[in-house]
């Protein structure tokens, strides 16, 4: 199981990741929404641990921006005492923002330990097959992908990083995030490789650019949306 634990207090925040990981569990922190938001566009969490009371971006904005752009993970929010939880659908005031489950602070290891297993149990939803970005669409099932209808011949790493792009709906990639989600874990020259792919995989996409070098940063992907990701029919 992975987990993604969102606390602005770094030290709660790695207290919470340590007694997780002695339960063998995956986990990595963000220290605020938009750095969580940004690890969640790439995928593979089972189970997002947000704290409600974020500073910036609250945590009640994270938990809409998840559902809203489908985020594929399961929400823990971690609430002041006195909070009212709604269902996620009842009207009016309080955290009824669509998450899975509501812990109240403070709580206990085991009780934290206890609802990120019952939600990690629970089935993740389905990804939308086909993800569509600026007339590129990735069919991911299949393993097609075209521009503006044009068949795109792309490798298995060049529709990897493509895809990894897309998911990111415009948010900034970094190479050691596209490496970690596309590359095999020993790859060798890996910065290299990336600077390669990107550019066979700009090419092949043609013009206008659609993918953007942020120095300092990594990649991102440029142009207008389709609406974000969508089905065939």
């Amino acid at each position: 199981m992975r987990v993604l634990v969102v606390k602005d207090e770094e030290s709660l925040a790695e207290a919470i990741g340590a007694g997780l990981r002695r339960d063998a569990i995956t986990v990595e922190t963000a220290r605020d929404g938009r750095e969580a938001l940004a690890k969640l566009r790439l995928g593979g969490y089972d189970v997002l641990v947000l704290d409600r009371d974020l500073p910036g971006l609250h945590g009640d904005e994270v938990c809409r921006q998840v559902i809203g752009q489908r985020l594929l993970t399961r929400v823990l929010m971690l609430t002041s005492p006195g909070t009212v939880h709604h269902r996620p659908d009842a009207p009016g005031p309080g955290p009824g923002l669509g998450a899975d489950d509501y812990l109240t602070k403070p709580f206990t290891h085991e009780e934290l330990l206890a609802r990120v297993l019952a939600l990690g149990r629970r089935p993740r939803p389905v990804p939308a097959p086909v993800i569509a970005h600026a007339g590129v669409t990735v069919d991911t099932a299949r393993g097609l992908a075209a521009r503006d209808g044009r068949p795109l011949a792309l490798s298995h790493t060049e529709l990897g990083v493509l895809e990894v792009l897309l998911r990111a709906r415009g948010a900034v990639v970094s190479g050691d995030d596209l490496i970690e989600e596309v590359w095999e874990e020993h790859t060798s020259h890996r910065t290299n490789a990336v600077r390669v792919t990107l550019g066979t995989l700009r090419a092949k996409l043609g013009d206008p650019p659609l993918i953007e070098t942020v120095p300092g940063a990594g990649f991102r992907m440029t142009g207008g949306p389709d609406g974000g990701d969508g089905t065939d029919g």
